[in-house]
């Protein structure tokens, strides 16, 4: 990690805030041990007491990227019986296809695939692009996790699994993004930028996913990476062993989309280099060590401009050109907070988060 999270602090030694944090959260929510296996099996009983009877007795969202296909292996190993369900925002690669089909396929699980209304999303997304904010994912990530809980809605499912987790995913700065699910910072932003109206688009409220959910519905989001020995390439070596599984080169590169934001977009325009907090939570789980992480920061992912073809990629599926999306970036950047938001909301919903989700 560096100064490009303006809100980061190193002590004495060189210690960044970002790994103390981490180290100090890993003691209560990281168990890759016996502990962790014996909770996981609890949980996992009780869940299948729970839900006799019933045609499932849990969810998954499925991007066909590492960490939820390993989620979807472990959940089987465990002997859960999954809905299984794929969110479709019009910028999966052949390979994410492919992955989400042979996972399916070797663990005999049932999918269903949500397809996003495109002109809608593109008209979301050019929005975004136009409010010259830094989470170009917001568009995607919420309309993921607002499908997904209304299928488990649907389908009376109680228990949503996560593929977040500690190992890989435990240093993230705030200052480098902004929550997806702040419903009334994507709508100001779609108005004041957008052309159609989001008629299909899947919306979740801050009411339903902080209040409905979990205390009225009585929805529980297990984790349970969080407890086991989840070491990323390990998982990649066992998927493409039992899967037929492929990977894409980078984490959430499984979306042309998201690669192009994430290793373009984001360190030209703002500075972040979102590499450093992915190797970083590496570091902190003992997966990396720091000087095979400066190593891999060191390479470009986009040597020789090689970032024209996903950017002239993007840009047509937008409907722009790639001229017009070289202005659009240009401009000056802005924060989520500069357009209306219920970022105060959000601290409560942590708290409520904390105290009845596992």
């Amino acid at each position: 990690m560096d100064t490009s999270d303006p809100e980061i602090v190193f002590d004495e030694h060189g210690i960044c805030n970002h790994c103390t944090d981490a180290l100090m959260r890993a003691k209560t929510i990281w168990l890759p041990n016996k502990e962790g296996e014996k909770r996981l099996n609890t949980i996992s009983e009780e869940i299948k007491n729970s839900q006799k009877g019933k045609e499932y007795d849990c969810i998954i969202g499925l991007s066909g990227g590492v960490d939820s296909s390993y989620l979807a292996y472990k959940v089987v190993e465990l002997g859960l019986r999954p809905l299984v369900v794929h969110i479709d925002c019009g910028w999966n690669s052949e390979m994410a296809v492919k992955n989400v089909e042979n996972i399916v396929k070797k663990l005999n699980l049932d999918l269903y695939t949500h397809v996003v209304d495109w002109q809608e999303m593109k008209d979301l997304q050019l929005a975004y692009f136009k409010a010259n904010v830094a989470n170009q994912d917001v568009p995607q990530d919420h309309a993921i996790f607002a499908a997904l809980y209304s299928y488990a809605v649907k389908n009376n499912i109680k228990y949503v699994f996560s593929g977040g987790n500690f190992a890989t995913e435990s240093i993230l700065p705030k200052s480098w993004g902004y929550n997806a699910l702040d419903s009334k910072n994507l709508k100001s932003i779609h108005k004041r930028f957008g052309t159609r109206k989001l008629k299909k688009y899947p919306k979740v409220s801050f009411f339903r996913r902080y209040i409905y959910f979990p205390l009225i519905r009585k929805m529980v989001i297990v984790k349970p990476l969080n407890f086991m020995s989840y070491r990323k390439e390990e998982a990649m070596d066992i998927m493409k062993e039992k899967l037929d599984w492929q990977y894409y080169g980078g984490k959430h590169h499984e979306s042309r989309f998201t690669k192009f934001f994430q290793a373009y977009y984001l360190p030209h325009k703002f500075g972040y280099d979102k590499r450093r907090a992915h190797l970083s939570s590496l570091i902190v789980s003992g997966q990396l060590t720091r000087e095979e992480a400066l190593k891999e920061i060191a390479e470009d992912i986009y040597p020789n401009d090689a970032h024209i073809e996903d950017m002239e990629y993007v840009a047509k599926k937008l409907g722009i050109s790639l001229e017009e999306f070289r202005d659009i970036i240009a401009m000056p950047n802005k924060t989520h907070k500069d357009y209306p938001n219920v970022e105060g909301l959000f601290r409560l919903g942590f708290k409520i988060r904390d105290k009845f989700f596992s």
